[in-house]
């Protein structure tokens, strides 16, 4: 196992694990508005991002995914900032926040990952400076019918209980969990209907990870059911449970289908790409001299094979590479045909 271990990965994750366990000492104020009975919760997002991160740094490693990361940024921080930020912006509302990515292969499809998925981030968004310390409430000195808001330990907003705000703020995560069960359900009706989907789905890869968020989902709102209609009386059992689902979720992140969610913003760079190649000058087909890519992909393509040990240099000096499908096609069966009259025989 540890003959296996990518150490600059690990180190990289330590400290990234380092980083994060600094921020939620300072921004928690030391611990002192921290929750003591979110402690499980830490201990499974600390675990996360060490295996996230070890992941990452891992992928970044092979070549392909390190020069589209390596360009994407280098495009980024260039003369034209602007117009690929815009562009970057685009596909960050079309694609990661409306999943119009997903919603081109089908309605049913699209609309239960768009619902998932907002739930997902809603969650997220509350639930991780919840559990780090970063934000906490408070009554205000005083009073009993007004909270207080602290981010970072700073007062950042009050509003007054019994109200539609209290109500949104402190449901946010109730809300998140029946955005979850709507997606879901639109999910798993589709793989127990979908001829093509029942075809080829699997258990792990498919409806584990939709249990998964049936189960975070559900037992959260049991929480909330429970003080708020049977007075506390299963809250041991439904906060232990709850818990077990989420520490579930955090540990399987870093090696289940769940680690999409962290590479597909890595989709935004690809897309700033594919906008400086088309700008770009086109690589042009020497055989059937028509344009069938960019030459930035091109020239990326041949810097990548030529690390990872192909040469696909041809006796001319040319490349291979520089052929499109059909000139490749055509080379191969000049290739052919040249064996074959070397060989004196056309068949047999």
């Amino acid at each position: 196992m540890i003959s296996t271990l990518n150490l600059r990965a690990a180190a990289v994750a330590a400290l990234a694990t380092f980083l994060l366990v600094a921020a939620i000492l300072l921004g928690s104020r030391n611990l002192a508005n921290f929750d003591p009975a979110l402690v499980a919760y830490l201990f499974g997002c600390i675990f996360a991002c060490f295996g996230v991160v070890y992941r990452y740094c891992v992928w970044l490693q092979r070549p392909p995914t390190w020069r589209y990361f390596a360009r994407g940024w280098q495009l980024f921080f260039s003369r034209r900032m602007v117009v690929y930020g815009w562009e970057l912006m685009k596909h960050f509302v079309g694609d990661l926040i409306g999943q119009q990515f997903i919603r081109n292969r089908g309605m049913t499809l699209g609309y239960g990952h768009r619902l998932m998925a907002s739930g997902c981030f809603l969650a997220f968004a509350v639930t991780f400076p919840l559990v780090f310390g970063w934000i906490h409430f408070g009554l205000k000195p005083g009073g009993i019918d007004t909270y207080e808001i602290y981010t970072f330990g700073f007062k950042t907003g009050e509003f007054p209980l019994h109200t539609w705000i209290a109500e949104v703020i402190f449901n946010a995560l109730n809300w998140s969990a029946m955005l979850v069960i709507a997606g879901v359900m639109l999910l798993m009706r589709r793989r127990l209907t979908h001829a093509g989907q029942i075809a080829i789905q699997t258990f792990e890869g498919d409806w584990l990870p939709l249990i998964v968020l049936l189960a975070i989902s559900v037992t959260g709102l049991g929480i909330t059911l429970d003080y708020k209609f049977m007075g506390g009386q299963a809250h041991q059992f439904m906060a232990i449970t709850h818990a077990i689902t989420v520490i579930l979720f955090l540990i399987w992140l870093p090696f289940g289908k769940f680690y999409h969610i962290i590479q597909r913003p890595a989709q935004l760079g690809v897309a700033i790409y594919r906008k400086a190649g088309t700008e770009g000058p086109p690589a042009i087909c020497p055989h059937t001299g028509e344009v069938f890519d960019f030459k930035m992909h091109i020239d990326d393509l041949k810097d990548v094979t030529a690390e990872l040990g192909f040469d696909y240099t041809r006796n001319d000096g040319t490349s291979h590479l520089d052929l499109s499908p059909r000139g490749k096609r055509a080379a191969l069966a000049t290739a052919h045909l040249k064996a074959r009259e070397q060989s004196g025989s056309f068949f047999g």
